[in-house]
């Protein structure tokens, strides 16, 4: 055994230092991020200084120098946003910004696809599939669709229908694919569209993805503080436009009357047009006005857009820039030698200010390579556009063409021949992504599908400071409690390996984070710091059995040994009852709840290596020293504690019986007396933080704020101290009508105008970073009842995977069903507590995803602690097969009390110091767990227990009578 516990010690180490080497590695590029960011504050600031400090000069600097150097190797040969991606990101409740969840209205897609003139049943199956999959939260609209249009035309051939995208002959399969990529072709091109447009506005590092719901895109914009302004941009079409161009030297005369007209204007800066440009033409590009930096763009886009302007410029005349930029290496004198992007300003030709042809008229376009002429794009147009384009390519032989998206050129290839059937090619020096997006850009065209906004959180950035602050001194303290705590307990050294290994948990944490490119949330530091919390359970664990052994008077190497290999299986089946809990949620959770699960997951595996595996290898490689061979695991402060008990836990079933019956009792008539309070994650609606710079007092701003709202909920609580709150209100959560939330804005404004000391409407918003509304979140019914389905899957299956785990790991079905009690009781309590007490607490009790993850993780909780108690009844049985169950089931929870007692404690240490310094933001979410906890803990010992032997007793008495 020693032999094999040695070569296991060796293996643990060779894989402790190839971690070590992977987690450096992947955490440098963390190092690397924020080296270069920090270099980006600091020439923002020397820009900003220049212009009176102005916020919006410093945001256009700070983003103009991270998109210089985005392709830039800055580390180990990596670009600056390979370097960015594989760093450990900051997510937007510690950064600020905006979470949107956009529809993408697939009925539209099809609609836009269809040639569908004179047959009466092609709106009436898209309506009916509308209201269908509305009603039944589906996620497949073209099999819906399918089915609608086969019940209104039983004959009918959905291959005329789409037949540009469907072959004639094609089975119904064959047409459901074929349509089911066609729709997911054009949301990626939606995607694509706003990614341009979130790039264009600065948005440093955005989150963009396709949900796996049809026709949703979650977008995460860290830093954003124009909120309105983003909602406009990503509600409008995308515009799609083929235009004639225009050469330099025929607008020069006009451009330098321009020039001349501003520089003699007594009221400007007596700088020219010319002046904000690096270069004035382009010998090489005929149709190119100039090229300027990025800075420069807005500058020159004001001149261009002026009275004065309008006045010389020609009405057929419309400049735009280019949309990929060139990138220049320069000189400066504040960051040496940098890349700099210049931008051509092109000019194009408007026939009554309209282009030559719109982009609605594309039916396909993909992109491929040839070895002539690189990555390519060939795109197909509609018949009578095919006819347009013929003459607009006839028109323009030898001369360029542009093809503009949202006013930007995409590319601008010259018409070498006149270019019939519609049938096109464009090159000009793509990279395959490019070429590939631009495939994707000209089929969207002037996307003919709405894009809705369906849930919406804003979160300010002192508030994001805030959240960092505390999560960093929450995480801080409960790993200094920790560590103080197993010193206390079980001795100098022990306590020693033992945060060894908790700090080489949270290294090997964060670099496992940093390697799956993970974005570290707040609610990710609550589930790192619980994961400690939880993994000072195996050390507990060893070290309770370690004690056994020595008062058995083993020697203390053979009793360490013992005590790893008897802690074992209850250590495994605890930690992987808890990682079932955090599967499930990272499979059902949203948001938060996913970044929680993911940091508890990765943490619990970590702790399982450190605590089982290092701390073991320490062991090992010191056991023959003078102060590890006189070690004790015990300090005079616990050297009595739990050491001789004989508690008659089962003695007390009929008493803990009683009192579990009347909770009960009382839950279920709170659930009908007071009912549960919905957050709007469930109910839909939206929440407003707002910070005031006095003590304010809830009832009085309910009282203030109610009438307004027309009826509609309303709730205000206080947050962190009594000059915070939160009002959360559903009001006008089904309206779709444009301004809503300006309207909300107004009301609460008007509500509170006579705690605001004068503010204006505009400092009341976001815009002031330390009064007003720090936040604001927005929930629709449908991302509402699709959270709600996915927590009440969340739970069920939470428990049946807790039931079938343990009955097929100790093949005793009393044990199942003790533990699944246990676990009914625990969460039915929390649920009851919340139905009792919400609005008597100083915090939002409500039932929403935070809380779920609450009720989630205690259930994972509870089977670990009753899986220990299990795991020794398991050991006892077999020992002492003879001995009567009952004295079985007490004598081991007897003797597994003090590491029951030692967990606890730890593990609330830990929720503690999150529920007092982690903020607002997880406080429901931590309460409910402390609760748990303390709950988890009695029902492991007076309701799992007691079930589980009566279950058996009678199980027994059954085999018994047959006999």
């Amino acid at each position: 055994m020693q032999s094999k516990g040695s070569l296991g010690s060796v293996v643990a180490g060779v894989i402790a230092i190839f971690m070590v080497l992977i987690c450096l590695f992947y955490l440098s590029f963390t190092l690397v991020t924020n080296h270069y960011e920090k270099k980006a504050e600091e020439y923002a600031a020397v820009e900003a200084a220049k212009d009176n400090n102005s916020p919006e000069t410093k945001r256009k600097a700070y983003s103009e120098y991270i998109k210089n150097i985005a392709n830039e190797k800055v580390y180990l040969g990596y670009t600056f946003n390979e370097v960015q991606k594989l760093g450990v990101g900051l997510g937007l409740d510690l950064k600020g910004g905006m979470n949107v969840t956009l529809q993408v209205s697939v009925p539209d897609i099809l609609r836009s696809m269809a040639n569908a003139e004179g047959n009466p049943y092609f709106e009436r199956a898209v309506m009916s599939a509308d209201s269908i999959t509305r009603a039944n939260k589906s996620n497949d609209f073209i099999d819906v669709f399918c089915a609608e249009y086969r019940k209104l035309d039983p004959q009918g051939d959905l291959s005329v229908v789409f037949k540009d995208q469907v072959k004639r002959g094609d089975s119904m399969d064959a047409i459901k694919n074929s349509l089911r990529q066609e729709v997911k072709d054009r949301v990626s091109s939606s995607t694509n569209v706003l990614r341009t447009r979130i790039d264009q506005f600065g948005v440093v590092a955005p989150n963009i993805q396709e949900l796996e719901k049809d026709g949703q895109i979650l977008l995460e914009l860290p830093g954003v503080k124009e909120h309105d302004r983003v909602r406009e941009l990503l509600k409008s079409s995308a515009n799609l436009e083929f235009y004639e161009t225009t050469q330099f030297n025929e607008i020069a005369p006009m451009l330098q009357a321009l020039d001349n007209a501003l520089r003699t204007d007594t009221t400007g800066n007596g700088k020219g047009l010319f002046d904000y440009f690096l270069q004035v033409g382009n010998p090489y590009r005929p149709i190119s006005v100039g090229s300027a930096t990025e800075t420069a763009r807005d500058t020159i886009d004001a001149i261009l857009a002026s009275n004065v302007a309008k006045g010389i410029l020609p009405s057929n005349l419309k400049l735009a820039w280019e949309f990929k930029p060139e990138i220049v290496q320069v000189d400066d004198s504040v960051r040496g030698k940098r890349n700099l992007s210049i931008y051509q300003l092109v000019a194009l030709k408007t026939s009554n200010g309209k282009p030559a042809l719109s982009g609605d008229v594309i039916i396909s376009a993909t992109s491929d390579y040839e070895a002539m002429n690189g990555n390519y794009v060939s795109m197909n147009m509609k018949p009578e556009a095919a006819r347009q384009w013929a003459r607009i390519t006839a028109a323009n032989l030898n001369k360029p063409v542009a093809i503009v998206l949202d006013n930007q050129v995409y590319s601008s290839p010259n018409v070498n021949s006149v270019i019939e059937g519609g049938r096109s090619q464009i090159t000009g020096n793509f990279t395959t992504d490019e070429a590939k997006d631009l495939a994707n850009v000209l089929k969207s065209g002037k996307m003919a599908a709405k894009v809705d906004i369906i849930s919406d959180t804003v979160i300010g950035p002192s508030l994001g400071e805030q959240a960092i602050h505390d999560g960093l001194w929450s995480f801080i303290i409960a790993i200094v409690l920790l560590m103080i705590f197993m010193c206390l307990f079980y001795g100098l050294v022990p306590g020693i390996i033992a945060n060894i290994a908790l700090i080489f948990n949270i290294f090997f944490t964060f670099g496992i984070l940093a390697s799956f490119q993970a974005v570290l949330t707040l609610s990710g530091i609550a589930g790192i710091v619980l994961a400690l919390g939880m993994a000072v359970d195996a050390n507990v664990l060893i070290y309770e059995r370690a004690k056994e052994e020595l008062r058995a008077g083993k020697s203390v190497r053979t009793a360490i040994a013992d005590g790893y290999s008897n802690a074992f299986s209850a250590i495994f089946d605890s930690n992987l009852t808890s990682i079932i809990t955090g599967v499930i949620l990272l499979l059902f959770g949203t948001g938060p709840i996913k970044g929680f699960a993911t940091t508890l997951i990765i943490g619990i595996v970590c702790s399982f290596f450190t605590a089982v595996y290092l701390t073991r290898l320490i062991y090992i490689m010191c056991a023959k020293t003078k102060p590890f061979e006189k070690l004790t695991f015990t300090t005079p402060l616990s050297a009595k504690m739990f050491s001789d008990t004989h508690f008659n836990f089962l003695g007390a079933r009929k008493v803990s019986f009683g009192i579990v019956g009347a909770v009960v009792a009382i839950v279920i008539i709170s659930f009908f007396a007071r009912g549960l309070n919905q957050g709007i994650d469930f109910s839909g609606g939206r929440n407003y933080v707002v910070q005031f710079d006095h003590p304010v007092k809830t009832h009085e701003l309910q009282a203030q704020l109610a009438p307004l709202f027309d009826g509609a909920q309303l709730s205000v609580i206080t947050i962190d101290d009594d000059t915070k709150v939160r009002i959360s209100t559903n009001y006008k959560i089904d309206s779709d009508e444009e301004g809503i939330d300006n309207e909300i804005t107004g009301i609460l404004y008007k509500g509170l105008e006579n705690q605001l000391n004068g503010m204006s409407i505009e400092d009341f918003s976001t815009t002031n970073e330390n009064i007003g509304i720090m936040s604001s979140q927005k929930v629709g019914p449908t991302v509402a009842n699709d959270m709600r389905t996915d927590a009440y899957i969340a739970v069920i299956l939470a428990l049946l995977a807790m039931f079938f785990y343990i009955l097929l790991r100790f093949r005793n079905i009393a044990f199942s069903l003790g533990a699944l009690a246990a676990v009914a009781f625990t969460a039915f309590t929390i649920i009851g507590f919340y139905s009792l007490f919400w609005g008597l607490f100083p915090f939002a009790m409500e039932i929403d995803q935070s809380f779920i993850a609450a009720i989630l993780t205690v259930i994972g909780y509870q089977i670990n602690d009753t899986v220990v108690v299990f795991d020794r009844v398991r050991e006892n049985v077999q020992l002492y097969p003879k001995q009567n169950f009952f004295d079985t089931i007490n004598s081991s929870m007897n003797s597994t009390l003090g590491r029951t007692v030692m967990t606890s404690c730890s593990t609330l240490l830990v929720l503690l110091c999150i529920f007092i310094l982690g903020g607002d933001a997880i406080r429901s979410f931590v309460f409910a767990m402390i609760f748990g906890v303390i709950i988890g803990t009695l029902a492991t010992i007076y309701v799992a227990a007691p079930v589980a032997y009566l279950t058996d007793a009678r199980r027994n008495a059954k085999k018994a009578a047959k006999a």
